[in-house]
Formats: structure tokens, sequence, C-alpha cells
């Protein structure tokens, strides 16, 4: 019978092995990986800092990407015009890979685009909602703010917190957008249970008032309270509504609001399967995830690439939205502006 010693160096020596083999396994799927992506790896140490690479053109998906005649949209989902905007925004001096690079590009991207503005752009986004609305009483109006749902598996702790009262389980993205559909904030993280307007309070632009600047308004739907302070919101009259001069604002309110539906639309349309795969393996990625789907809407209508958002999307975020809360302690209705902003669409009283 062998001793304990022997006993305990073949352990060792099978432990090692098994380790070894776990890493020759792993280097091997990583090497399958990268050739599938058209990578072919000339020196692949396990531990070395540095893989020196080369682009394999025969690959079918490379060749359609150095075709410079070929439209990418199809395969990439974006235009070759954006992808092409896409890599100049990630080119660096050291860039050896997207990861860390388009984590940091996207806040810096929000922190420099995110909600500054000149008085031009606020006029020209005025003229755009003016626009949409068909009512030029609309011209101040320089935002429109919703929250979408992200669909999600939940995390096993508080699962139920995830549970919206769609019935399912979602990650809430709040957004203010531009009237070309641009995103000018998001707001994501709170699980799908908590209430839009609680999203709202606590968000950064809300709490430090960064966002309408004095004298503009943001269009909000019924699941948010109609303010004039701290932030300037208006929301739609509540059906019933009391006499066609209501009736008319709701018209035009919603079709100037439609911009953000359309933009939630569009964003989960172009990366519905990124979403859900992402979403899918691991939750607490959401944020990120969503914030970079977010950010790259934004170089697609940057660089011209817009899409019709998928019929049933659209149909999911026109579900009716929980009752608004009632006004905090530091708010100001903005019922009286509300009434001044209906009365202009309707003619009732002239422009200032």
């Amino acid at each position: 019978m062998p001793s304990a010693a022997v006993m305990i160096s073949l352990a060792w020596a099978i432990g090692i092995f098994l380790r070894l083999s776990a890493a020759k396994r792993k280097n091997a799927r990583k090497r399958r990986r990268l050739q599938r992506l058209g990578i072919l790896v000339d020196h692949f140490m396990t531990g070395h800092p540095t893989s020196y690479c080369k682009m394999n053109h025969n690959v079918p998906i490379l060749r359609l990407w150095f075709n410079v005649e070929a439209e990418l949209q199809q395969d990439f989902r974006l235009s070759r015009r954006a992808m092409t905007s896409l890599q100049r925004l990630l080119q660096g001096e050291q860039d050896h890979g997207w990861g860390r690079q388009l984590e940091v590009l996207i806040y810096v991207f929000w922190l420099a685009h995110g909600l500054s503005y000149q008085i031009e752009e606020l006029h020209a986004v005025g003229q755009g909602f003016a626009h949409l609305s068909g009512s030029p009483a609309f011209h101040n109006v320089v935002g429109a703010i919703d929250g979408s749902h992200i669909r999600l598996k939940p995390p096993a702790q508080h699962r139920i917190d995830y549970l919206n009262y769609k019935g399912f389980y979602s990650v809430n993205m709040q957004a203010i957008c531009d009237s070309s559909g641009r995103f000018l904030d998001i707001f994501v993280g709170y699980p799908g249970s908590v209430h839009d307007t609680r999203i709202m309070k606590n968000s950064s632009f809300y709490r430090a008032r960064r966002y309408p600047p004095t004298g503009y308004i943001l269009l909000g739907d019924g699941g948010y309270p109609c303010l004039d302070k701290p932030i300037c919101l208006i929301t739609p009259y509540k059906e019933p509504v009391n006499g066609p001069v209501q009736l008319r604002f709701n018209y035009h309110h919603s079709k100037a609001r439609s911009i953000i539906e359309r933009a939630f639309g569009m964003m989960k349309t172009r990366w519905r399967c990124t979403l859900f795969k992402a979403l899918e393996v691991k939750p607490t990625f959401a944020p990120q995830v969503i914030a970079s789907c977010a950010f790259l809407h934004n170089v697609c209508l940057d660089n011209g690439d817009t899409l019709e958002p998928d019929e049933d999307v659209v149909q999911d975020m026109l579900d009716p939205r929980p009752p608004r809360e009632p006004l905090a302690d530091n708010e100001r209705s903005g019922n009286v502006t509300r009434d001044r902003l209906a009365a202009l669409v309707s003619g009732n009283m002239e422009a200032p």
C-alpha cells in the first residue's frame, strides 16, 4: 500500500494536470472563437499580456467589411457611414480593444453632449417640436421624457422588484430626447416595479435642475406630474377632457411627444438581440449594455441611419401607464402653464 507522502504527491500531480488541461481547453476555445471572427493567432501564450494577431480577409464577414461598395446594415445593424463614424470615435494610439475604451467613450459622450446646449440649438429643437406637433405653440419645447422597460432575467435576490405592471421582469430606462429622436440624457438601473415619477425625481437632471433651462418645456405622458417647478414638465389633460380646447391640446401634445416612443422603438428594434442575449446572461450589466445601445442609436441618427420601429415594439410601449403620483412639497403645479399653452394651440391668445 503506498505511503501517505506518495498519495499526496500523486494528488498534487493530478491537480496540476487537471489545471493545465483546463487552461489548454480554455485557450483552444479562445483560439477557435478568434478564428471564427477572422483573427489568426500567431503566438498565444497563457498569461502573456500580449497576443500578436493578423486579420484573415477570407472570412465572409471581413470580406464584406473590406468591400467598400457593400452596404453593412443587414449584417452589422449599422450603415457603413455609421460604422466609419464609430471607428473614428474609437481610434487611439494604444487601442488594443474596444471594451474599456467604449465604456469611457460613452461616459464622455453623455458628459459632453448629454445636456449641454446653445441658444441656437434650443431654438432649432423647439422648431422641430413645433413641426412635430403641428402647432407653433410648442416652439419652446426642447425635449420629451419617458421611461421604457427593457426585459431581463431577474436576479434571484429581490426578484419581485423587477416585475413591472405589464407582467414581465424588466429594468427601467428613463430618457430625454430632442425633436430628432437623439437621446439627450439617460438614467438606467431602477427595477421595473418602480414608478416613472420616482425614477425621475431621483435622476441627476431633475435633482440638479439641469434641464430644461428657464423658459423652456419638457413634454411627458400622463404618468408624470404636470409641473412648473422645479422643472417645467407639461403633461396631457386627464381623460375625459373638458371641452375642445383640452382635446385639441392633447392631440398636438401627443404628436410632439411621440418622438420619444419612436426613439425607444428604433433602439429596441435595432438592438433587440443584443439586449436580450446580454441581459439574459448577466442582468447586472444592464446599465452598461443599455447605455451602449443608446449611444449607438445616437451615432446612427447622426449619420442618417434611421429605421422604422417594429410594430410589436411600438405596441408594447403604448400600454396604459400607472396613475401619476401626487406633488411633493417642493413642487409647483404646471396647470396654469398648460392652460396657457392650450389656449395658444387653439388660437385663443397671442404668443409672447
